[in-house]
């Protein structure tokens, strides 16, 4: 699990935030120099725009944050000449960004430290259309619940949303419950969610939604139920 770390008391670096909740969910963090090499051994993928990532113990985001900076470097290397390029192509980035938790003040900060990260790189500020909009990317790519049973807090069960830029603006999402991708093995980098999905009538999606603009997806974050917020 990668959880927030703190500073002791003789100054070093704690691995957890305490003992019982080691104890209780083997709650450890990972250091950044770890977090750094894993993620050079995806190199290539970790730095694709589009690439998507699922951490299933994200914690507060220490690895899924890594991820986020070394995208929105991409972003900007291929468009940071263009305003409205980088932005869209930035919030395209953190859609491709995944994450499970079991903790709610863990998933509550992890939330926070990227949105955090989107809002610095692109000067936002909580009026932002682009800002509220991220908001809601984070409510819904981000799920309080259990990896293991693949279940919400709510009991019920666990469903990610595949987002694409179509270009101009607008953005495609498809649900697609994650129990029923897991009985795939084939993954891949290209194409849908997770390979080969599309070729079999189990992976069709549970719903997908009308391409939907910036503005729209900011005043999606008011419909949201609280509970994934």
């Amino acid at each position: 699990m990668a959880a927030t770390c703190k500073t002791a008391s003789d100054g070093q670096t704690s691995l957890v935030k305490t003992k019982q909740r080691v104890a209780d969910h083997g709650e450890v963090f990972t250091p950044a120099w770890m977090v750094e090499a894993m993620l050079d051994l995806v190199k290539q993928e970790s730095e694709r725009i589009d690439s998507r990532f699922l951490e299933p113990a994200c914690g507060s985001g220490n690895f899924l944050v890594q991820v986020l900076k070394r995208k929105l470097a991409a972003v900007q290397g291929k468009f940071g000449k263009s305003v409205f390029e980088k932005q869209h192509y930035a919030l395209l980035a953190l859609m491709s960004i995944y994450g499970i938790e079991l903790l709610a003040d863990n998933i509550a900060e992890c939330r926070s430290n990227m949105l955090e990260i989107l809002a610095d790189y692109l000067n936002l500020d909580e009026s932002d259309n682009l800002y509220r909009a991220a908001s809601y990317v984070l409510s819904q790519n981000l799920v309080h619940g259990d990896a293991l049973t693949m279940l919400t807090r709510e009991k019920q069960p666990i469903t990610f949303a595949e987002w694409g830029y179509l270009g101009k603006g607008r953005f495609q999402r498809r649900d697609f419950r994650l129990d029923i991708l897991t009985h795939s093995s084939a993954f891949s980098a290209e194409g849908d969610l997770f390979s080969q999905l599309g070729k079999h009538e189990i992976f069709t999606p549970t719903k997908t939604y009308p391409p939907m603009t910036v503005s729209e997806l900011a005043a999606a974050l008011a419909d949201a139920p609280k509970e994934t917020l």
